[in-house]
């Protein structure tokens, strides 16, 4: 979805990077979505990020100038797509002297899909072989590979990026919740927003479920081992 619009308008950006598809939209300040566009970056996100958003604030009309936050996603996700996100995300909100919000993209690919059906619990890769497993409200759960989620008659299954590792109708259904990822973020940042919840530039860290070899969380931020083995 996109629009032109007004260059003078003020507009929040909001980007996600999580998962093997990036979302980046555009919205109001009272939460209304204006513009969305996706894209498979697969594991190419630094290749493609900066330049797809400059590009799709260009379709908009936007100019950086008259942006008022920048919403990103923090995960749970791996390490190189949060990676570029996060510092994307801050690269902005310094040079442009504006409010940043970090939304978590489990608790964003959860909104609004609780139904009749059931409550959604959200399943995402670890790795090769390991997955998590996300509830509303609660933090995510390590799933080892080989392990089938735990899930009761009254929850229904969304698995996002686990092609071959999930239940075919599990994976329909991320995609629906990833369709409604951007709008998700906007509607959440936009909120965090107005009420003055704003994060710390330095605080601001993502969510991995996985990390290269030779590097460790200590205190909440990411940290290079010297040890080559």
């Amino acid at each position: 979805m996109s629009g032109t619009h007004d260059g003078r308008r003020r507009a929040i950006l909001a980007f996600d990077t999580a998962t093997t598809s990036v979302v980046v939209a555009t919205g109001a300040s009272d939460g209304r979505v204006d513009g969305i566009t996706t894209w498979a970056a697969g594991y190419r996100h630094g290749e493609t990020l900066l330049q797809t958003i400059g590009r799709f604030l260009g379709e908009q009309n936007i100019r950086r100038s008259r942006l008022i936050g920048i919403i990103v996603g923090t995960g749970p996700g791996a390490f190189t797509g949060l990676r570029v996100g996060i510092a994307t995300a801050k690269g902005l909100a310094h040079g442009l002297a504006l409010p940043i919000v970090g939304i978590s993209t489990a608790e964003a690919l959860l909104a609004g899909l609780v139904s009749r059906d059931g409550s959604p619990v959200l399943l995402l890769p670890a790795g090769p072989s390991d997955r998590i497993v996300v509830r509303p409200g609660q933090r995510p759960e390590l799933l080892p590979g080989g392990l089938g989620p735990d899930v009761a008659p009254d929850e229904q299954l969304i698995a996002v990026d686990l092609d071959g590792r999930a239940p075919g109708d599990a994976l329909e259904r991320g995609e629906v919740a990833r369709a409604g990822l951007g709008r998700a973020l906007i509607e959440l940042g936009a909120a965090r927003l107005r009420a003055g919840l704003v994060d710390d530039l330095a605080e601001l860290v993502p969510d991995y479920v996985t990390l290269p070899r030779g590097v460790t969380v200590v205190a909440g931020e990411v940290a290079w081992s010297r040890d080559p083995r």
